[in-house]
């Protein structure tokens, strides 16, 4: 099977039933006359890509565009709030003066809280573009909101189609909270990391699910969601296996099995060695907030929100986002997508949803749930062209709006 999307006259059908993960076959050799080698393969995956990712700039643009317009109608500092600002202060921070070597005392305060890989890539960017502060942590985000993209359209298309693939991309990037795509966050980092990783377990290339699934668990503490999808499929596989494998492929199934949580652990056991505390990366998480407590915490803040007078609209959108991520997890159970992007989408959900720390990024830490928009995007690809048309549309306008309340209006981090 071919690195990059599969063509559409391959795919899956438009069904509900989704197909089953395959491994990997003996790949052809290259037709006389055709191109050969991975770049020759990666540009016909690039080609058959181009409607998902233009899709995706178009939407993206827009709503950049409104944000820029608003923000400078209310005199204030685009770049700033893109590159600098919240969370992109903490990375950048980390990039030019490292991590804290003590615990301390003040909530909201260490910076242990922030997985390493972004920082690394900062200050590995900053050496060839040092100014102006905060321009390689936006360029990585916006580069990898495309590699995202196009592994988003790969695992949709994939799964239902080319024309599912290009809308599963367009309403990723057009999604309420979609304007941190292009912060300087990891959220884009994070997904494109996820995207290919699962992308690669749906087509049997296992070292490379593995090795993706640990640098995305270098990037965010929800990688451990993506680690035990891979390591699990992986497992499972290997245990369900309904013909003799040869040894290549027990060897490759077994290491992408045991590749996959070695980031997610490294950087915790590495924050625990630093302070000297086994438990130390969950000290540090406790000190923000961030304790595991089965919903009962969302499900207080929700029950406050929908009875009080007059609440703010961007808390009522992440309520909103959070309410609908739970019923498209069900359709997605129903759809019976493959197991890896259920235990992703699931573990996401239940880290997110089971917390009880802060409440208003909720709807950006679920931004990596992009199998959770399968079902939508399987339901237009079916509709009738205007009907697509008017949905997406909708929602380009509806995210362009809210990203600029995002950082105009509302008086606190995305």
């Amino acid at each position: 099977m071919p690195y990059g999307p599969t063509p559409e006259t391959s795919t899956a059908s438009t069904s509900a039933a989704a197909p089953r993960i395959v491994s990997p076959a003996r790949r052809p050799r290259t037709a006389p006359g055709s191109p050969p080698g991975r770049p020759a393969r990666a540009a016909r995956a690039l080609r058959h890509a181009s409607p998902a990712l233009l899709a995706y700039a178009a939407v993206r643009l827009f709503g950049a565009l409104v944000f820029a317009l608003w923000a400078r109608g209310e005199h204030r500092d685009v770049w700033h709030l893109l590159a600098e600002s919240w969370d992109c202060d903490w990375y950048l921070r980390i990039a030019g003066q490292g991590y804290a070597h003590t615990l301390g005392t003040q909530v909201d305060a260490n910076n242990l809280a922030f997985f390493p890989l972004h920082p690394l890539l900062i200050r590995a960017g900053s050496v060839l573009v040092p100014e102006p502060r905060g321009a390689v942590g936006l360029a990585i985000a916006v580069g990898c909101s495309f590699l995202a993209a196009w592994g988003i359209f790969a695992v949709g298309d994939h799964l239902y189609g080319r024309r599912t693939g290009v809308l599963l991309a367009a309403l990723w990037g057009s999604l309420p909270v979609a304007l941190v795509q292009w912060m300087g966050y990891t959220e884009s980092l994070f997904t494109a990391l996820t995207a290919w990783s699962l992308y690669a377990v749906l087509t049997g290339r296992w070292v490379w699910a593995g090795a993706l699934a640990a640098l995305a668990g270098l990037t965010r503490p929800t990688g451990v969601a993506l680690a035990a999808a891979v390591s699990l499929t992986a497992l499972l596989t290997l245990l369900r296996r309904c013909r003799p494998m040869r040894r290549g492929e027990v060897t490759h199934l077994l290491l992408g099995a045991l590749l996959a949580p070695l980031g997610w652990l490294s950087y915790v056991g590495w924050v625990g060695f630093r302070l000297g505390r086994w438990d130390g990366y969950f000290a540090v998480q406790k000190l923000w907030h961030n304790e595991w407590d089965g919903g009962v915490g969302t499900w207080r803040t929700v029950r406050d929100l929908l009875s009080a007078k007059g609440p703010q609209l961007f808390l009522i959108m992440v309520t909103a986002t959070l309410l609908a991520s739970a019923a498209l997890f069900v359709l997605s159970v129903g759809d019976r997508q493959p197991l890896p992007l259920l235990v992703f989408t699931g573990l996401l959900l239940l880290i997110v949803l089971g917390s009880k720390g802060v409440y208003f990024p909720r709807a950006r830490f679920l931004l990596p749930g992009f199998p959770l928009l399968l079902p939508l995007a399987a339901a237009l690809a079916r509709a009738r062209p205007h009907v697509a048309v008017t949905v997406m549309v909708t929602a380009a306008v509806t995210s362009a709006a809210f990203g600029g309340h995002m950082l105009l209006a509302w008086m606190g981090p995305p």
